[in-house]
This record gives C-alpha cells, structure tokens and sequence, in this order.
C-alpha cells in the first residue's frame, strides 16, 4: 500500500517481534489531518503494537513510519519523546489519571511538563473540560469521580496541547455501551473540531462507527476495508 498524498502519518512494511512471537508481520497504514481511523481486530491481532509503533514508543524491527514528512526512526529518543508531549495524545482504556492530582491537576498535566505556568495550564484545562462536560469535577479526584467522568477528564488530557495525532486504544472498553456512546460522540467532534487525526484502536464494530475509515488487522498483517472493496 503506497500511502495517499498528503498523510499526516504513515507506515511501510513494518515488522516487530517480541522472541519467537510475531506481533507485525509487514502492516502498513496512513491517515490524514482531521481523519479518524479505526484499527481493528482480534486480541493479540497485533493492533496495539502497530498503535505504539505509531506513536513511537516502540521502535519497530523494519520497515518505516513518517510522521510530518520525517522518518521516526531518525528521531534523537529526546525529539520523539517531545512529540509525545505536544504533537501526540493518548488515551488508554482505564484512564491512568493521577490519584493524587485533581482532575483539572490531570487535565493541564502535559501543559505544565512542556513549561507551561499553572494558571495558564489549569484556564486551559478547563476550557477543555468544559468542552468534555467535566468542568464541574475539576476539584475532585480521579477515585470520586466514575469511569465515564474519568475517561471524558482522560480525553480533555490528550486535547489539551492541541495534538495533531491522538492515539486512542480501546478508549470505551472499560465502560457501558451509553457512557462509552457519550466518550465516542465527545472524542470525535472535540478532535475534528481541531483538525487532529485520531488512530483508535477497538474491537467493537459500535466503537469503529465513529470512524472515517477501518484497517484490520490479522496475524500482524493490516488491510484497508475501504481500498479493499
């Protein structure tokens, strides 16, 4: 698969295997501003893997990945862990908010690593989470608060730089089907009312609606549904 003209981030033949256990076996991938794709599959498919790889956290065994006309690869790790502070965002299936923060404390978090004042980290923070109907928790912590409340101060987290890529792996799957709906419908509308791509990875046909596109994956390798028909 060549990828499209103009993507924000793409893959080629990567390969990544952890001992004798094959996790890729030459997927590919691409996605552009604004666009939200769903990579599915089985446990164990290799979708996750391919989702970090993304996000450069791990390096794949071969292949290439260009994120902004750059290959990651050649990346110092410094470059490629400041991208995951400003250019990237992330949301993972159980929140991993900060205990021992509040949740406005946790939402201006990668505001105030990258050197941001607190009170101009926590005014955005709020912006965000009155976006993701949160606000009114900003003084409670993440054990007061339930899982859909958590996972909404999750997603405001992963906006508040203003991302262009956000990863997403299985943002609803420790939630019900109305309150992982809401996370969805929020998700989506906050990430292309700024123009941010959003790889999600899911294995629920309810979560890969709100997408623009699907890849699947099986046995490591990955296939465009929408080039395939």
């Amino acid at each position: 698969m060549t990828p499209p003209p103009g993507s924000l981030l793409s893959a080629q033949d990567l390969r990544k295997a952890y001992g004798p256990t094959v996790a890729l076996d030459g997927a590919e991938f691409s996605i552009h501003a604004g666009e939200v794709v769903a990579v599915m599959g089985p446990s164990g498919s290799g979708k996750s893997t391919l989702l970090h790889c993304l996000a450069g956290i791990v390096p794949p065994d071969s292949g290439s990945i260009v994120y902004g006309g750059r290959e990651l690869a050649g990346m110092s790790d410094t470059h490629r862990s400041a991208l995951r502070r400003s250019d990237f965002g992330f949301v993972f299936q159980f929140g991993r908010l900060v205990p021992e923060l509040t949740c406005v404390e946790n939402v201006a978090l990668p505001l105030r690593l990258n050197g941001t004042s607190r009170r101009k980290a926590e005014r955005t923070a709020l912006d965000w989470m009155e976006r993701l109907e949160v606000d009114g928790l900003k003084d409670k912590r993440p054990g007061e608060v339930s899982g859909g409340q958590g996972q909404r101060v999750a997603v405001a987290r992963a906006l508040v730089t203003s991302p262009r890529v956000v990863f997403a792996d299985e943002p609803t799957g420790a939630l019900d089907s109305l309150n992982g709906e809401r996370v969805m419908e929020l998700l989506t509308d906050a990430a292309r009312s700024t123009n941010a791509a959003v790889v999600l990875v899911t294995h629920e046909a309810r979560v890969a609606a709100y997408s623009d596109r699907e890849i699947v994956v099986r046995d490591g390798r990955s296939r465009d549904m929408e080039r395939a028909v």
